[in-house]
């Protein structure tokens, strides 16, 4: 696919926000998790269907289909939370409501994280990559068009929505989640908001999430050879294979990837190092930093920056609508 150039929003989620200080002069303090959600709450979300897409209480996404004749280009949307159960995917509708009012179907999912039993690894990938493939399942009773789909996930669940993009690639290693007959859904496109990429790169510029957050995501720790168990440290390194989106590069689609200026959760500075792995890979990522942008904001139409997050996105996904 032809790239095109965009403008970038910006925004981040993980657990908790605090006031930014820069050069001993207090910043205008980013929209913090708590103030969000009282606003999420005081809103009345757009109607949705909910649809199961596995047992338990946790496999399941919300399906919203613009007003018109379809099919309709979807994007699957994807929340964050450090891959723990502290978010779900609630304030991420506020998001699918905008994704629908520029005509995109949004498939929002939620799924078990890696601190709810059934979500230990590879649970958690097991179950996004069955959530994104029943899209084949319900696609033509709700007027979808699978030939145009874009994975939108935001924080943690930016790293989710770049390993669905890698699950086709020939990495053995993806293989979670593929369906025998059919593969892996296609994914044409990723809009990471606030994303974590890198997984250890991540892991070493924040703690945000915890400082062993990556180890607990895979299940496994680097350290373990240190501790004589050679065993150990060969199953972190194929798992982190097994999980790592930079590892299974390129990912062969275009990448919009948004940061906020005064995030220092998943700073700017992760996109950058992300965008020069994949450009030296052969992918098309474009990063976009908004300035004064906090976590959250990437995510909350209501705020002063979604301006800026609305053009890049529209743009990035006008360019995938239209095969431009």
């Amino acid at each position: 696919m032809n790239s095109t150039r965009h403008r970038w929003g910006a925004a981040l989620f993980v657990g908790a926000c605090l006031v930014l200080w820069t050069g001993g002069v207090a910043a205008q303090e980013p929209l913090s998790w708590g103030t969000m959600q009282s606003e999420i709450r005081a809103r009345e979300p757009t109607p949705s269907t909910r649809i199961e897409y596995g047992p338990g209480l946790n496999r399941f996404g919300e399906l919203r289909v613009p007003f018109g004749p379809g099919p309709h280009p979807v994007a699957i949307v994807i929340h964050g939370g450090c891959w723990l159960s502290i978010a779900d995917l609630s304030y991420m509708r506020p998001l699918a409501t905008e994704l629908g009012r520029l005509e995109w179907a949004t498939w929002t999912l939620e799924f078990n994280r890696i601190d709810q039993g059934e979500g230990s690894w590879p649970g958690i990938l097991d179950d996004v990559a069955a959530g994104a493939d029943h899209l084949r399942e319900i696609a033509d009773e709700h007027g979808l068009d699978l030939g145009r789909v874009v994975a939108v996930g935001h924080s943690s669940g930016g790293h989710l929505a770049l390993w669905l993009a890698a699950r086709g690639s020939a990495n053995e290693g993806a293989a979670h989640g593929r369906s025998e007959d059919a593969g892996p859904l296609a994914i044409h496109g990723v809009v990471g908001l606030a994303p974590v990429t890198g997984l250890e790169d991540f892991q070493a510029r924040s703690d945000r999430c915890g400082s062993g957050i990556v180890d607990r995501l895979i299940g496994s720790s680097p350290g373990a050879s240190r501790r004589g168990s050679p065993g150990d440290s060969v199953l972190y390194q194929n798992r982190l294979s097994a999980t790592d989106p930079e590892r299974m590069l390129p990912l062969g689609v275009d990448q919009l990837l948004v940061f906020g200026g005064e995030d220092r959760i998943v700073p700017p500075a992760h996109g950058g190092a992300w965008r020069r792995r994949g450009e030296a890979a052969g992918d098309t990522v474009a990063v976009e930093v908004i300035p004064g942008a906090g976590h959250f904001e990437l995510v909350a139409p209501w705020t002063e920056h979604w301006t800026d997050v609305e053009v890049a996105i529209r743009g990035f996904l006008y360019g995938l609508k239209s095969g431009v």
